[in-house]
């Protein structure tokens, strides 16, 4: 399967040895999933140094794809979590076409797929089928609630899985509606911990030079997330509802609202609650039985934060801060995503990389291509490369990558 080369990844400042971009140089990966979770996946292992082929369906290609917003015609979700691939398009549902996705599969190291439990299987590309084609492939499943149990085969996205997990009924305020994280945590994280089964995976084929079934599933990404708070009702033997921006481990931990805009607050112990008091001005909340220990912040919460914003509301959010960092308060502004980006931390951190139509937010892992990032492929656009690669003709070429299906 041909791959064009690719520019190598500069080193993070400070970091020894080769580039974290070289990591997988010469692996090939045959991703078969749509919208973030195991395109996330796929693209760590890209930009990792892995020749990421994505596999779509004719048509649309990826459900992302279409998703807003947009700019010049391309997604910025699709693009949050494709670059560094190339695309090909193939219909799996023929059988001619499910033969050029095994002819791939037999040269690929990877292969992760995000199809509902059972439906790779009923196309020709589960893992066994692949796995008796390459013995070596590491074949990785993404799913919402797994191949087996009272789950399998249910649908899932990542606000149903904050749904069913209770995150969203730990998200918000008091006695307001549930809500939904803003970032696409379940997601992210299940292509995270996929991409880390997969590298598990590598490294055991190592020893084996056998590959594998591993799986990842949106749910158990949830509860992973929810690691404290499950603990923590276990100990109490309470469930916990909606904080806020607070905390149930420790007060005050919280925003606050200032003269012109909010701030946080992570006072976490009893050392950095003394100095936010005396910063403050405020020394005769030492003395109250109500805040003595964490614990009991916790317990007064209301009390003890309306007892610190009333000194805090007169006065602007860089006053507040600077008072506050000058006493080794650790405090920051709520920002907004514009003032994040721009601000010089991010800058320094190289976060927001340029590119065209859009930029990219780097890994944190690794530093950007010294030449900037490979772009999100456009649908199919390596479809006549790689299949010409395999033998195909252009005709043939042109009927595997057409749907046989009747539309609807």
């Amino acid at each position: 399967m041909p791959h064009e080369p690719q520019e190598p990844l500069i080193t993070p400042t400070g970091g020894p040895g080769a580039p974290p971009g070289e990591t997988y140089r010469g692996l090939r990966v045959l991703e078969l999933t749509t919208t973030i979770a195991g395109p996330f996946c796929a693209m760590i292992l890209a930009d990792l140094g892995a020749d990421v082929v994505k596999v779509e369906r004719p048509g649309g290609g990826d459900d992302a794809r279409a998703m807003p917003p947009h700019l010049d015609g391309e997604s910025a979700v699709f693009h949050s979590v494709n670059r560094g691939k190339r695309s090909v398009v193939l219909d799996l549902s023929c059988a001619t076409g499910a033969e050029a996705f095994l002819r791939l599969a037999e040269d690929a190291d990877v292969v992760v797929q995000g199809f509902r439990p059972g439906a790779a299987e009923r196309l020709g590309v589960g893992f066994d089928t692949v796995h008796r084609r390459n013995p070596s492939v590491v074949y990785c499943s993404v799913s919402a609630f797994g191949s087996a149990g009272a789950g399998a085969g249910l649908p899932g996205y990542d606000p149903l899985i904050q749904a069913f997990t209770g995150m969203m009924s730990m998200t918000g305020e008091p006695g307001r509606p549930p809500v939904r994280a803003a970032a696409s945590l379940i997601d992210l994280s299940t292509g995270m911990w996929a991409a880390m089964a997969v590298m598990a995976a590598l490294a055991r084929r190592e020893r084996t030079g056998r590959g594998e079934h591993v799986e990842a599933t949106l749910v158990d990404s949830g509860f992973a997330l929810l690691a404290h708070q499950v603990l923590g009702m276990a100990a109490t033997g309470e469930v916990p509802g909606p904080l806020g921006s607070g905390s149930p481990i420790t007060a005050p931990y919280e925003t606050f609202r200032t003269a012109d805009g909010w701030i946080m607050i992570a006072a976490g112990n009893d050392g950095l609650f003394a100095r936010l008091c005396r910063a403050l001005g405020a020394d005769e909340l030492l003395g109250d039985a109500r805040f003595a220990g964490s614990a009991a912040r916790v317990r007064h919460r209301d009390v003890l934060h309306h007892a610190i914003e009333q000194r805090l509301a007169v006065r602007s959010r860089a006053a507040c801060l600077e008072l506050l960092q000058r006493a080794g308060v650790p405090a920051g502004p709520v920002h907004d995503l514009g003032e994040a980006v721009a601000h010089p931390v991010a800058i320094d951190r190289g976060t927001v990389v340029p590119g065209a139509p859009l930029p990219q937010v780097r890994l944190p892992i690794a530093g950007p291509p010294v030449a900037g990032y490979r772009r999100p492929p456009r649908l199919g656009e390596h479809t006549t490369e790689i299949l010409g690669g395999l033998g195909y003709s252009p005709a043939e070429i042109a009927t595997l990558s057409v749907s046989e299906r009747p539309p609807g």
